[in-house]
């Protein structure tokens, strides 16, 4: 296991990058502690597969260093930082037995027949894959062969890290949830840094102690799932994490008094923004209500569907050309007579040029 510590660490594909466009992956300086599980969350495109391959050795990055418990290892190619990396699509050898694709890496370090026999037998015991031990792998499900997959990564007990690049991708969607289930179990009985790459914020969120949310080459936020639903940093991790995720509205501001297209809102808290800011609000559907009463501090919004999920409604509502998602209790009445609009003052977020913004007492 290790401590894996990014220090100033930034990646560009052109020979001579000029300007912060120029980098696939912006300057990030960061700690990641031995033993934890964290996710790197984000869109296709943002950085999250260039951060992990130059973690693992595949990619020299252009600027800054990777230590593992305080040693350089920015040049040392990955057989040298015992890596373990499972991949999107499962690496396996199709003409051996599922034991010989779980025992090929420790054979590979010569381990005695006994040891791979031992370590061989606890991984297909946590993956439920003992009883297709002796089955050529050629003939097994997707699934399978991603156990298979995982099971190899986790085989070896001298890693440092274990990295999973997008591992369900190809995975039955009634299948994820217990792999990610067992991923977790796994996690917490081995102990072993793991990181873990993913666009799919249940994943992230299921697997992780911590996510890392990648937006345009940049970490924007380090988080607990928690902290990132309570309190996005940036208007992207408020609209990626969650489902619908945050609503976020043009205002302006003066004080404690955010207006949205003519109509005032009195917050809980206070912000002066600085001139030419780009100034937004931003509120989770959760923390919206809907009534049939204006009040002084209400917005006038005309519903354009409902759906009803089972455990609550979704309103989809639209304020002046703009689309408010508001979540409704599921025995709440929801019509299109309930066309007022308020929200939880305390839940209420202020962003200026995307960013959340330190706000005083009102």
């Amino acid at each position: 296991m290790a401590e894996i510590h990014l220090k100033k660490l930034a990646h560009s594909y052109l020979a001579n990058p000029q300007k912060p466009d120029d980098y696939a992956l912006k300057e990030i300086d960061h700690v990641w502690e031995d033993g934890k599980a964290y996710a790197l969350l984000g869109s296709s495109g943002c950085g999250k597969s260039t951060l992990l391959n130059i973690i693992s050795g595949l990619l020299t990055p252009s600027q800054g260093q990777v230590l593992f418990d305080g040693k350089d290892v920015t040049h040392l190619p990955t057989e040298q930082r015992q890596i373990a990396q499972v991949f999107q699509f499962p690496v396996v050898y199709d003409t051996m037995t599922v034991y010989d694709n779980l025992a090929f890496p420790l054979r590979n370090r010569k381990q005695s027949e006994a040891v791979i026999k031992e370590r061989v037998h606890e991984i297909a015991a946590m993956l439920e894959l003992t009883p297709d031990l002796k089955k050529k792998a050629q003939g097994l499900t997707a699934d399978a062969k991603q156990k298979i997959s995982l099971g190899r990564g986790l085989v070896r007990q001298d890693v440092a890290a274990i990295l999973f690049d997008e591992p369900l991708t190809v995975i039955d969607p009634h299948l994820k949830w217990m792999l990610r289930m067992q991923l977790k179990s796994l996690h917490q009985r081995l102990n072993r840094t793991m990181i873990y790459v993913t666009h799919d914020q249940t994943e992230a969120l299921t697997f992780a102690d911590q996510v890392v949310v990648m937006y345009d080459g940049y970490v924007v936020q380090i988080g607990t799932p928690q902290e990132l639903f309570e309190r996005p940093a940036h208007t992207f991790v408020g609209y990626f994490i969650g489902s619908p995720g945050m609503n976020v509205l043009p205002a302006s501001l003066q004080g404690n008094t955010a207006t949205l297209n003519g109509h005032s809102l009195k917050l809980a808290t206070a912000y002066t923004p600085k001139s030419g800011e780009k100034i937004e609000l931003g509120i989770r559907p959760e923390f919206t209500h809907l009534s049939r009463e204006a009040s002084a501090n209400s917005l006038p919004v005309t519903i354009r569907r409902i759906e009803d999920i089972g455990r609550h409604k979704i309103a989809r509502a639209e304020f002046q050309g703009k689309e408010i998602n508001i979540i409704v209790p599921e025995d709440k009445p929801v019509t299109p007579e309930y066309n007022q609009l308020s929200f939880d003052l305390d839940k209420v977020h202020i962003y200026a040029n995307d960013w959340l913004v330190k706000q005083e007492a009102a």
